[in-house]
């Protein structure tokens, strides 16, 4: 009885562990993409700055270009840049909780393996199977 109760736990804590590791993956994935937008916000800042206030700037809608005030385009980016900024914050926030609530649950199995070393066998000899 002990037997199953422990192995239907073991299947629990493996879900969650799966679980836990896709969003945490799926998070590093976002915040990969958010570094790359602030880079690329930063760069192209950076170039506008370096622009006379009288250079004719278009900006890219579609195939087409627009033509738009340095003003507003540096506007834009800016606004991109603290977007950029706050959703990577937020991201490394919830990065750090996936990391934690990993550790837990891996020290979960860890424990529920020492608690019954008959079930890490039976586990050893179905990964080797």
């Amino acid at each position: 009885m002990a037997d199953e109760a422990n192995r239907a736990a073991f299947i629990e804590i493996q879900g969650r562990m799966i679980e836990t590791t896709g969003k945490l993956k799926q998070v590093q994935t976002q915040m990969r993409t958010k570094e790359t937008e602030k880079k690329r916000a930063f760069l192209t800042l950076e170039e506008l700055k370096q622009l006379s206030d009288d250079t004719n700037t278009y900006k890219a809608i579609g195939r087409t270009f627009i033509l738009e005030p340095k003003t507003v385009l540096m506007d834009e980016q800016e606004q991109k840049l603290k977007n950029s900024e706050t959703a990577i914050a937020s991201l490394q926030t919830s990065k750090e909780y996936l990391e934690k609530h990993l550790a837990e649950v891996e020290n979960n199995l860890r424990e529920l393996l020492q608690q019954d070393p008959g079930l890490a066998r039976q586990i050893m000899t179905m990964s080797v199977a």
